[in-house]
Formats: C-alpha cells, sequence, structure tokens
C-alpha cells in the first residue's frame, strides 16, 4: 500500500477553518485512495432539533473528562533490527511518517522493553549469572540496534518523547523455573536486586540521552508464555511495589519516574486495579494501570467495560493502553481492512472509557512479521520489506493517524454520540481551542450524517468502512 503525502500546509487550513467556523474533514476510506487525505470543509448551519430519520453524530464540549497523554508505539529489537536493515532514504521515511506532525501522523510516545522479550532475535540480560549486587550490570546488548535507533526516533520527534520501559522476566538466576521463558516467579531472595535493576536500567538509558519517562513492573504477569515471562499475583505485584520497587526507586532518586501496573488485558483490570489502589501504602507510587486487548472476548465485543468501571472507581489513576498487535501474521492480509478497524474500534471504545493515551505495539517488522526469537510473528502497521527496502503501510497506520496527527498532548475528551449503531465517534478539544471528532463508520454502506452541536448541524458523508477526523 502506497503512503501518501500529507498536506504541508494542514496546520493553517486547520487554523483558517477555526476562525470561519468551518470543519476541515479528513478520510481514509477503503476501496479508495484516501488516506488521511483532504476530503473537503464542511460549515455549521442552524439545526435546532434533529429528527429520527436524520443519522447525528452529537457532541458536547461543556462536558470534558479525562486528559489525553499521547500515542505511540514499542521500539523492540526487532524494530530496531529491521530499521537498520532499510536503506537509509528507507529509513528517513520510516521516521518522517511516524514522528512528523505535519507529514507523518506525530507520535509522542515510546516502548521499549528491559532484558529480551519475544520480539529479541535471542534472550539476554544486562548481568552474569548470580550477579546479586549487579556490580556487571551493562546495556551492551542495546547499544548495536535498540538504542540508536530509539535517539533516531527521539531527534526525528523533534527532540522528545514519552518513553517507559517494560520488563518480560528477571534473568533465569531470579526465577523458580531457573528460565527466562514459560512464566516462573521472582524469588523472595531477588525482590530487592531486581527492584535496584529497574533504576539502573533507568540511570544507563538517560547516561545515553534517552531519557525514561516511567515503567511497568512487568508486561503481562498472569501469562506463562513459551517466550519471556515471569508470574505474579496482584498481591505479589502488589506487595514487590510496595515494599522493594517504589522504595528502593525513592532511594536512588527516581521518585518522579512514574510507575505503571497491571499491564496486561482487560479481563482482569478492575480486580487487579481494585488490590493495587486499595492500598494506600502502593497507591502512592502509582501513576496508573495498563491494559493489553488479547484474550478478553470470546466471538462477540472486547470488555471494553471493564475499562469504564476502573475509569469510575479511581478517577485520580491514569488508564493507559501498553500493548495491541493483529496476532497470526500473513503476508497476504496486508491490504486486509479489518487490521485498521481493530484499531479504531478499540481506540474509540477505550477512549470513550476513560483510557488516556496507546501504546500499538511493534513500531516495524519485517516481511516475516519478525524477528522473534521464538516464531511468535504478528502484524504491525507498517512493514520492512528488507529484500527490496521498501516500507509498507497496512491501513492500521492511516486509522491510528487520525487520532495522532491531530489531538495534543493536554486535551480533554468531551462527550460525543452517535444515532446510530454504524458510526462509532469520540471526540477532544486541544488545548489550542479547536475540537477534534473522530468517527469511524464500521459499516458496508456509505452514511450521511450531521455533526451536530448546539443547534447547529454540518452535513458530511462517513464512506462504507472509513475512519474521518473531523477538526474546528
Amino acid at each position: 500500500m502506497k503512503r501518501l503525502v500529507f498536506l504541508l500546509a494542514l496546520p493553517l487550513v486547520i487554523v483558517n477553518a477555526y476562525a470561519q467556523r468551518q470543519i476541515a474533514v479528513y478520510t481514509t476510506a477503503q476501496n479508495t485512495d484516501k488516506r488521511i487525505s483532504a476530503t473537503g470543509m464542511i460549515s455549521f448551519e442552524s439545526m435546532p432539533q434533529p429528527v429520527e430519520t436524520q443519522v447525528c453524530v452529537i457532541i458536547d464540549p461543556a462536558k470534558t473528562f479525562q486528559a489525553y497523554f499521547g500515542i505511540g508505539a514499542a521500539m523492540t529489537d526487532a524494530a530496531a533490527e529491521t530499521f537498520y536493515k532499510l536503506p537509509p532514504a528507507a529509513q528517513q521515511e520510516f521516521l518522517q511518517a511516524h514522528f512528523d506532525k505535519e507529514k507523518g501522523i506525530g507520535y509522542t510516545i515510546g516502548r521499549t522493553n528491559i532484558n529480551s522479550c519475544d520480539f529479541s532475535s535471542g534472550s539476554y540480560t544486562y548481568v552474569k549469572d548470580g550477579d546479586k549486587d549487579l556490580k556487571t550490570f551493562d546495556i551492551a546488548p542495546d547499544k548495536k540496534y535498540k538504542l540508536p535507533f530509539i535517539q533516531k526516533c527521539i531527534q526525528a520527534a523533534g527532540g522528545k518523547l514519552t518513553m517507559f520501559a517494560s520488563p518480560w522476566s528477571p534473568p533465569a538466576w531470579m526465577k523458580s523455573n531457573n528460565s527466562m521463558l514459560q512464566g516462573g516467579k521472582l524469588l523472595p531472595e531477588y525482590y530487592n536486586s531486581w527492584a535496584m535493576y529497574y533504576t539502573k536500567f533507568i540511570k544507563a538509558y538517560e547516561k545515553e540521552g534517552v531519557p525514561i519517562w516511567g515503567i511497568t513492573i512487568q508486561n503481562e504477569p498472569m501469562a506463562t508464555q513459551r517466550w519471556e515471562s515471569c508470574v505474579y499475583s496482584a498481591e505479589e505485584e502488589r506487595d514487590f511495589l510496595k515494599k522493594h520497587l517504589g522504595p528502593v526507586m525513592a532511594k536512588e532518586g527516581l521518585s518522579n519516574k512514574k510507575i505503571i501496573v497491571w499491564d496486561h488485558n482487560r479481563d482482569l483490570i478492575y480486580q487487579r486495579a481494585q488490590t493495587y489502589f486499595d492500598d494506600p501504602v502502593a497507591s502512592k507510587y502509582i501513576w496508573g494501570i495498563g491494559f493489553h486487548w488479547y484474550e478478553d472476548w470470546s466471538g462477540g465485543l472486547p470488555m471494553y467495560d471493564n475499562v469504564r468501571r476502573v475509569y469510575e472507581a479511581y478517577p485520580d489513576k491514569n488508564i493507559i493502553f501498553t500493548e495491541g498487535c493483529a496476532e497470526s501474521f500473513d503476508a497476504s492480509r496486508y491490504n486486509a481492512w479489518v487490521l485498521g478497524e481493530e484499531y479504531g474500534r478499540s481506540m474509540i471504545n477505550d477512549f470513550n472509557n476513560g483510557m488516556v493515551g496507546f501504546t500499538d505495539w511493534n513500531i516495524l517488522l519485517d516481511e516475516t512479521g519478525g524477528p522473534n526469537h521464538v516464531k511468535n510473528f504478528c502484524f504491525a502497521p507498517v512493514h520492512a520489506d528488507t529484500r527490496t527496502g521498501k516500507l509498507i503501510y497496512t491501513n492500521a497506520y492511516y486509522y491510528i493517524g487520525h487520532f495522532s496527527k491531530f489531538l495534543q498532548p493536554g486535551a480533554r475528551r468531551i462527550t460525543a454520540a452517535t444515532t446510530r449503531s454504524q458510526l462509532l465517534t469520540t471526540a477532544f478539544v486541544n488545548k489550542d481551542g479547536r475540537t477534534v471528532v473522530i468517527v469511524m463508520n464500521q459499516g458496508d454502506k456509505d452514511t450521511e450524517y450531521y455533526l451536530w452541536m448546539k443547534g447547529q448541524g454540518a452535513k458530511t458523508m462517513a464512506l462504507a468502512h472509513s475512519i474521518n477526523t473531523l477538526v474546528f
């Protein structure tokens, strides 16, 4: 799929549209060449009472909710290795496509792995076996590909990315099964050593010019995987945080770093949140709770309401999506429209239920859906064919861009509702006063609708299987 060049004059267009109370419309649609394409300007006209035969997207900027944090993706070993297999022109194209706000989609968040993960070419740690005091700690494995890649991403983003890091497993000798793979638990005698490990990682990365905003305690702590994994019950994770990780971070001068708990699926998110947040000692260390989208539905809709339950019960805590991808890679499905719609559907529902930010899984993978040392291949929104040196853009890239390109960190979500179920919507007001409304048509038919606000309506069209961003 060919990536289209975005309008260079986009900010000026938006400013003028706002001044005239006109609405700029951007569209990505199936069976067209529209990819975040400017598709027209519409205007508000008097519309006191919509009738039931008129399809409407209704917004209310007076009703505000959570602040928008940002959108980004994971900069794994696999992404970095793939990046460096590309020719310089394609590398530059990739960086611009993801981090330039005008010519690309303006990512502001990055995630990376502490020690190896499945999307590494092999298992590794930063210490020698048995080094409980971490005297041999060295991030040398990251200096070949991953660190230079992250540094380039930060530079492309204008010098700043909100970076957080997650471990998939402690070193094997710290665990009950003496393996980084297949689950196992962190042994109690290594709790303090493992807590210190995070601080060593943060300081080592910052010494290399990569500021670390925060960490998650454990990627997928309820999963016993054939790749790097480590299991914690809610109580074990809570107690490791409040008795070891939190105090060690504070002692090492890192109390300003944010800590995210859970970092797993929506299914158990409320049970985990209750265990962490109802403990006042643990809670004081926690910025928020992270979640993924795997394995929380069986033929129906994902369990979006579980996110809302946490938002309702703990409004002072942040809820952030920390990982998701389309699994079971198959290169014949690069153009499958469902890839993007999965992102759009989840992002709209999760934002409406209290999510503050979204972090995709691998920002880049090769033509095999890897590299991955356990053959757990998957899709990324953008793939690199390392045989030809070309980038392949799935429509997931554009669906994500309909949010990340137009929303500014600090924006406030506002009320947005539709009058037909084939249309999904969410809306925000940016700090500069611009209103951003995302409308996704998941149906098979073009749907004419009105954007309605306070007795005014603006008529437009949502093409079949499309996503629109409206800005005014």
